[in-house]
């Protein structure tokens, strides 16, 4: 097991450890591995269908062929009779509150006038997005229902979705059922980075799309920069990242528990609890250290809270506001008896989660919101998955005869300071053409 989780004193000032714990990147990846993800992505791009056969033999399915790489509505349908009843009703509730909550992000096309120029914005949906699916260990059939339904709300007509084979070749039956639910076009049996490049290029079964989405392995999340500029990304999530506040309000077994939460994932999940009360911090890492060998994932779990886990001390909740903003975690929660006082001293995070009674699981699984955050400190410029990641923006721009009148001299006068006669000429031209026809 490793090393128990540290407890770091920043009362006096900052911590050189929890610098090192918080400013994890894509720049800590070897370069070994990215030119390993650069060779998958360029020998899926040229080989199309091939490589994508041949790496998944490689590295998921060993007999596979190029006729399992789409999964059929037949297998789809056959999965339903491998899932709990109880889960699939849980799963429908939860794809019905993702719905909900993304279809009131969604915005409007408008036009207005401007003294004489109508100004707007034109929105439209993408016409096509992919989602990369976890498997293996700990399938993810909740990151289906996060990712399909804001792109489903955000009008977007066609959704696929890649996830890796089981080593028999089948698809893991939630997945399959989750695609199922959330009505995804289109359900690839491929993983890793050559489902990114397939994705993104297309072959001869895959139809690429314009924008793919999802976490997954530092061979996912490269290929997904390697591929930005044909596609379009969300983001390059990393490791998930969980920072609690607490001032004693809640026991140390809950906020423990909390910490156990987001520590089980993968062994390299920063779990951070901030608190300004000492004899709490002992008595949380305590109840983590007997709650975790409760765990199915103690190992893994264990292995977070001692490598990339800590407990910090600080002055006041001020102070832990301050330090919060610092990190910008995927994961806020505020364990606190006044949550929506100190939500006004918080600027960066992804998810906020606001008082004793809302555990992160709430957002993780069903609560509305999706579960795809910024990580590795992305959240000070950048913001969860939702519909703005599903829609393309246009500018709208249209001038009446008194808003070019209006606005044209001085566009002259700006285009002629900078040299760009053309610039300014089509505009005295219109110009010219009002007072040659008198108005």
């Amino acid at each position: 097991m490793s090393e128990r989780m540290q407890i770091i004193d920043a009362v006096r000032g900052p911590s050189p450890q929890l610098e090192t714990l918080c400013r994890r990147s894509l720049a800590d990846l070897s370069p070994e591995i990215e030119e390993r993800t650069r060779e998958i992505v360029n020998r899926v791009r040229e080989y199309g269908d091939e490589a994508l056969v041949e790496y998944t033999r490689r590295f998921d399915c060993p007999d596979f062929t190029a006729e399992q790489i789409v999964v059929s509505p037949e297998e789809i349908q056959g999965a339903y009779d491998e899932v709990p009843a109880d889960w699939m009703g849980a799963f429908r509730r939860s794809r019905e509150n993702v719905l909900s909550y993304h279809e009131k992000l969604v915005e409007k096309s408008w036009l207005e006038d401007f003294d004489g120029v109508f100004l707007g914005q034109r929105i439209r949906p993408l016409a096509s997005a992919g989602a990369y699916i976890p498997s293996g260990a700990a399938p993810l059939p909740s990151t289906v229902c996060m990712t399909v339904m804001p792109a489903r709300a955000a009008g977007v007509p066609r959704i696929a979705i890649a996830t890796p084979p089981r080593e028999d070749g089948s698809v893991e039956p939630l997945i399959a059922v989750a695609a199922g639910e959330c009505g995804v076009d289109e359900l690839y049996r491929m993983g890793g980075a050559q489902a990114v490049a397939a994705l993104a290029y297309g072959t001869e079964t895959v139809e690429p799309v314009e924008k793919i989405v999802g976490p997954g392995s530092p061979y996912v999340i490269l290929a997904k920069k390697q591929v930005f500029g044909r596609v379009g990304i969300e983001a390059l999530p990393g490791p998930s990242e969980a920072v609690i506040i607490t001032d004693g309000s809640v026991p140390a077994s809950v906020a423990a528990a909390d910490l156990l939460s987001q520590a089980e994932h993968t062994g390299d999940n920063t779990v951070i609890l901030i608190t300004n009360d000492e004899d709490l911090a002992y008595e949380v890492r305590d109840e983590a250290y007997q709650q975790v060998e409760e765990l199915p994932r103690a190992e893994l779990t264990a292995q977070s809270l001692g490598d990339y886990g800590a407990i910090v001390l600080v002055s006041d909740l001020t102070a832990a506001a301050e330090l919060s903003n610092e990190i910008a975690p995927e994961h806020l929660q505020l364990l606190v008896e006044e949550p929506l006082a100190v939500l006004e001293l918080i600027e960066n995070a992804g998810c906020i989660c606001l008082g004793a009674l809302t555990p992160v699981s709430l957002g993780d699984y069903a609560a509305g919101p999706s579960h795809v955050l910024p990580t590795n400190g992305t959240a000070r410029f950048s913001s969860a998955l939702s519909t703005d990641d599903f829609v393309k923006r246009s500018s709208l721009i249209y001038a009446t005869r008194r808003g070019l009148q209006r606005l044209g001299p001085d566009v002259c006068k700006l285009a002629e300071a900078e040299g760009l006669d053309a610039h300014a000429r089509c505009v005295e031209m219109r110009l010219q053409m009002d007072e040659e026809s008198g108005e």
